[in-house]
């Protein structure tokens, strides 16, 4: 067996290597593990591991890679439609290429995973989402989101990270059994005694396994997971940007966000909410921009 140590891609051969995992702490035979694309917490014995070969990690990256550009495609021709009904509503149908613009709403998010907060930052952008990141541990969410909320001001709050369920240390109603829910739900309701109403400020929260009644009823509008699978890294960002982009006179179904999610409506959920949009006209340019 090679030597095992922190930071190599992993696999659990008791789960047949199911899901890849990054090694975040060795302590004796005691291993604790982050997914790589999923976010999901483990701790697994030393000698359970095997190390993913070259080959097979890439073959297992590029089948990860498609079906990202798959969703994000997917997400752009929803979006383009959204443009062209907005572009046709805001001028009366009377319209000239780039008449008017638009304010996207803000985005919030808070990581428990600093690699998993560049990734999706990386996709805020390419989406034309504007992001505030923050990585932050997820028992310290709740101590900080007050002061981050006056700071930053923004429309959509994402409170993500890592999370596990786990059936040994209680049922699926109880905080306890779960890694990260209590923080999770503990940071919701902190930010709703600062911004109290849904449409004014927007609310991912959750990760693989988390406690979705829970969160919900904290004051989230959207969150994993009903059915306590494992979520995609980047699920939160599709489902607050489906938000962003949304103008704020409409209304985004919970269906809107699923069909352009990752994981689909078992790992992800939530309630009708306004979109966070504005549009304006007439269209100007930017001094920045345009240097």
């Amino acid at each position: 067996m090679a030597d095992i140590q922190v930071g190599n891609i992993v696999g659990r051969n008791s789960y047949k290597c199911d899901i890849l995992f990054r090694v975040k702490k060795i302590d004796g035979n005691k291993v604790e593990l982050q997914g790589e694309d999923l976010r999901l917490v483990a701790d697994a014995p030393l000698d359970d591991l095997v190390i993913i070969e070259e080959s097979d990690r890439k073959k297992r990256e590029k089948k990860q890679k498609d079906h990202e550009e798959s969703c994000y495609q997917l997400f752009r021709q929803d979006r383009k439609l959204i443009r062209e009904k907005n572009e046709y509503d805001v001028t009366s149908g009377y319209t000239k290429r780039n008449s008017y613009f638009e304010v996207p709403g803000k985005v919030l998010h808070l990581d428990g995973d600093p690699l998993y907060l560049k990734k999706c930052t990386q996709v805020y952008d390419r989406l034309g989402v504007p992001v505030y990141g923050v990585h932050l541990k997820e028992k310290e969410m709740p101590l900080q989101i007050a002061s981050l909320i006056e700071m930053v001001r923004p429309d959509i709050l994402v409170i993500t990270g890592h999370d596990a369920y786990s059936k040994s240390k209680g049922t699926e109603s109880e905080l306890k059994a779960y890694r990260n829910s209590g923080h999770f739900v503990d940071t919701v309701k902190e930010a709703r005694k600062v911004v109290p109403y849904m449409d004014h400020l927007v609310i991912f929260a959750g990760a693989c396994q988390s406690n979705f009644q829970s969160l919900l009823k904290a004051g989230a509008n959207f969150a994993s997971s009903p059915n306590r699978i494992n979520i995609h890294a980047l699920d939160p960002v599709y489902v607050v940007s489906k938000v962003s982009l949304t103008p704020f006179l409409e209304r985004v179904g919970v269906w809107d966000v699923l069909k352009t999610s990752l994981t689909g409506e078992e790992g992800l959920g939530g309630v009708e909410t306004s979109g966070s949009l504005r549009r304006g006209m007439p269209h100007y340019i930017d001094e920045e921009e345009d240097s």
